[in-house]
């Protein structure tokens, strides 16, 4: 597992993060002596929660991964390529890979304005994952502290960039494995599962009142509809600056 940890680290942010003077090919990028895709697809047959693996389709694995420049041998690079990203528990979590008709963002081209401005630019943080209800998780490249490598959670009840203390490997496992109802304890509502069924992968719950103001605290008393995340994730920035929490520079 260390061996694992170390490898997504520097994969990632050697290249993606602190920029390069010329981005790798595909070939250089392709690991078939020791995929990272046999370990990840053993802790996905292992897995306590569901995880769907959304089919791939290999023009969209190879252009991914080129944007992305991770290594197959690191389990994000296996999952970008391997995948067209990852359902969790019947789609409350959406890890990103290459795309998929299930989910129509790759990881690299969600990023793109966000994390970083072009493809194999320096990148302050990757937004790796999110959930139903409008949560980010996010990968650290140096934009959000000094714990690089570290997954934070963009979190929808407060608006922080809270920091989880786990990297891409261990968010991982916490998405497989860890008790997903008490993590999301309060924000689980009467009939969320029938609701969750019909909500698209692409979109996120908005809440009003919000959940981070005091009248947004029970999450059964308030209204809620479904809205693009990429509209939910520009008002979650807009909010921050608004409230005065955005003190990091944004990639876009």
């Amino acid at each position: 597992m260390k061996k694992f940890l170390t490898i997504i680290i520097l994969s990632l942010f050697s290249s993606a993060t602190y920029g390069q003077t010329k981005m790798r090919s595909i070939d250089e990028l392709i690991n078939n002596t020791d995929p990272g895709w046999v370990l990840v697809k053993e802790w996905i047959d292992s897995a306590k929660n569901k995880v769907e693996i959304l089919p791939v389709d290999t023009n969209k694995a190879n252009d991914a991964l080129y944007k992305t420049q991770v290594t197959t041998r690191s389990p994000m690079g296996a999952i970008v390529y391997m995948t067209g990203g990852l359902l969790v528990d019947n789609g409350w979590i959406r890890i990103l890979g290459s795309g998929s008709d299930k989910l129509n963002r790759s990881l690299p081209e969600w990023n793109k304005g966000k994390g970083f401005k072009d493809f194999g630019q320096p990148a302050p943080y990757l937004l790796i994952a999110d959930d139903a209800i409008g949560g980010i998780f996010i990968l650290n490249g140096g934009g959000l502290g000094s714990d690089l490598g570290k997954v934070y959670y963009l979190a929808p009840n407060n608006l922080e960039y809270e920091p989880l203390d786990i990297t891409y490997t261990e968010f991982l496992n916490f998405c497989f494995n860890n008790n997903l109802d008490e993590f999301y304890k309060d924000y689980r509502w009467t009939n969320w599962k029938r609701d969750l069924a019909k909500l698209k992968n692409d979109q996120v719950f908005n809440f009003f009142p919000y959940l981070w103001t005091e009248q947004g605290k029970d999450i059964n008393k308030v209204s809620k509809k479904e809205v693009p995340i990429e509209e939910h994730y520009r008002l979650t920035l807009e909010f921050r600056k608004q409230l005065g929490l955005d003190i990091q520079k944004q990639g876009s």
